[in-house]
């Protein structure tokens, strides 16, 4: 049962794609191309690299996530900064490219410049990482081959369309971390490196800059879920997969295990679906016909 996988974007609810795919393997499907967007982008890179869903949330699992946002002198203009991020990426792919894939991968991002989707599968696997995380207002552009790139869930939340060109007789399956249209939006805090005294952080949370954050960022949740929803209407993929990650902030500290499971039990939801798509007779309908299963 083979398939291809659009891992959306969502910071930190995205541990949710580590179950999806510990699951997905579980019930016997075969992964054969990944393309993911913003912190789908990472779980797509590190998996189609060669690590295992453990493996991943592991490499998660022992990071400091109090430091991820920490700055250096490479941060340009932004709030927050990637120093920890970075660190991360130069220990996990160092210098591997695309080419020392094991199956095909893309991840997407916006050029600020030009305001296009960019889908990257060449060159050094942490530069498009970089690209593909890189938050608008949250985080410095990452300059790369004369692209200032942006997130690419602001044009492009759940890569669908990606998917499909790396393989396009596979059935697609999208996981999307956006909530619901009519989910209520919730409240932001400005994340802080562990290194800040806590007396610190809390006199922060009740300055304007706090209010405005939080402001800002309900913004690019309420834009995020509006462009994945539409997206997901034009770009049809065979299964939809939707955990349940409401609660949880992009940027918050969470335990990693604990998202992944939400996502391996958002595949139980789905199995007469993901079955259905990948039968014999649904690949024939999709071959001679080209509709959705």
């Amino acid at each position: 049962m083979n398939i291809t996988l659009a891992l959306g974007g969502g910071g930190a609810k995205g541990n949710a794609h580590l179950g999806v795919i510990r699951r997905l393997e579980k019930e016997g499907y075969k992964i054969r191309s990944v393309a993911g967007t913003s912190f789908g982008g990472i779980v797509a890179v590190l998996y189609a690299s060669g690590h295992t869903a453990d493996q991943i949330e592991e490499i998660f699992t022992s990071t400091d996530q109090g430091n991820l946002y920490a700055r250096d002198s490479r941060d340009g203009p932004s709030l927050l900064g990637l120093a920890g991020v970075r660190k991360l990426l130069d220990s996990v792919l160092g210098e591997k490219t695309f080419q020392d894939l094991k199956i095909p991968c893309a991840v997407t991002a916006v050029d600020v410049k030009t305001g296009t989707e960019v889908v990257i599968s060449k060159g050094l696997l942490r530069d498009a990482v970089l690209g593909t995380i890189a938050l608008p207002g949250i985080f410095t552009p990452m300059r790369l081959d004369g692209w200032e790139l942006m997130d690419g869930g602001v044009l492009n939340p759940v890569p669908v369309s990606v998917a499909r060109m790396l393989s396009p007789d596979l059935p697609i399956v999208a996981v999307t971390l956006n909530d619901p249209l009519d989910t209520p939006l919730r409240t932001y805090n400005i994340p802080m490196p562990s290194i800040v005294p806590k007396q610190i952080t809390e006199r922060l949370f009740r300055t304007h800059l706090a209010q405005t954050f939080d402001i800002f960022m309900r913004a690019v949740d309420l834009n995020s879920r509006a462009v994945a929803h539409y997206r997901l209407e034009a770009d049809a993929p065979d299964v939809v997969i939707r955990p349940k990650v409401q609660d949880i902030g992009l940027l918050d500290k969470v335990v990693i295990k604990d998202v992944a499971r939400l996502g391996e039990q958002a595949v139980e939801e789905v199995l007469p679906q993901l079955k259905k798509a990948t039968s014999w007779s649904s690949r024939v309908k999709k071959t001679l016909f080209g509709g959705k299963s």
